[in-house]
């Protein structure tokens, strides 16, 4: 019952709501917290990122996309076990999202329709692809990222980027994501950004050995929710 009863407030809380600005920009949790992020599934490492997620305990936030079709059900067990759930968009092709905010928001519908097929709703959380300081986008739209960070408040969601992260966005070895992975820190309540999608297998290797380094520094590992501190980089373009 009590299980149930805290997706029930998930269903309420985190729901899109363009009434509710009640975001969190400069408050720390008053302890050691990590967001986990992961990016670009679900594919079959979800299931390997969930496994060990519950194998250490720690919750996290998936940020999905439309790629793999066959993995969406994984959305779903993802947020039954306590994980959140944001949108990253359908495709993650750059020509296709920052085409127009039309085209942004086709895509942002699109994926939320996925999402809400699997939870029962349309979530509030979303990370841009390429993160809210990528200059991609400007080479389709000029100054399209100036509008949609926010356009995207206006509606109701909030964006997230990250403070850490693994390297996974390039080609790495286990022992390399390990490496850039495992990083000393002094925030508070960093959100840490790695990769689920189908090419991230050595992401999945070097998960165990990054949540203990962490861990062993005082760390818990949180899912994001309004509460949580709101990273956003520099827009660039």
């Amino acid at each position: 019952m009590a299980q149930a009863a805290k997706l029930a407030y998930r269903d309420y809380d985190f729901a899109v709501d363009p009434s509710r600005r009640d975001w969190n920009y400069d408050k720390m949790n008053g302890h050691k917290t990590i967001y986990l992020t992961f990016d670009d599934g679900p594919s079959a490492n979800t299931e390997k990122a969930l496994d060990i997620l519950d194998q250490y305990g720690c919750k996290a936030t998936f940020f999905v996309t439309g790629q793999n079709p066959e993995y969406f059900p994984w959305i779903k067990e993802a947020y039954k076990r306590g994980h959140t759930i944001g949108l990253h968009s359908m495709s993650h092709d750059y020509e296709t999202v920052y085409k127009s905010p039309e085209d942004f928001w086709a895509e942002f519908d699109a994926i939320g329709q996925v999402v809400k097929e699997q939870i029962g709703y349309v979530p509030c959380f979303i990370r841009f692809p390429g993160g809210s300081s990528n200059t991609i986008s400007n080479d389709y739209s000029e100054g399209i990222m100036s509008y949609l960070v926010n356009d995207v408040q206006e509606r109701g969601y909030q964006f997230y980027d990250w403070t850490l992260s693994c390297g996974d966005g390039a080609v790495l070895t286990t022992e390399e994501t390990i490496m850039y992975g495992c990083e000393e820190t002094d925030e508070v309540n960093p959100t840490y950004l790695l990769h689920d999608g189908a090419a991230k297998e050595t992401t999945i290797e070097a998960l165990p050995s990054i949540i203990e380094y962490y861990q062993a520094r005082g760390y818990t590992f949180e899912a994001l929710d309004r509460n949580s501190l709101v990273s956003h980089h520099t827009i660039e373009a």
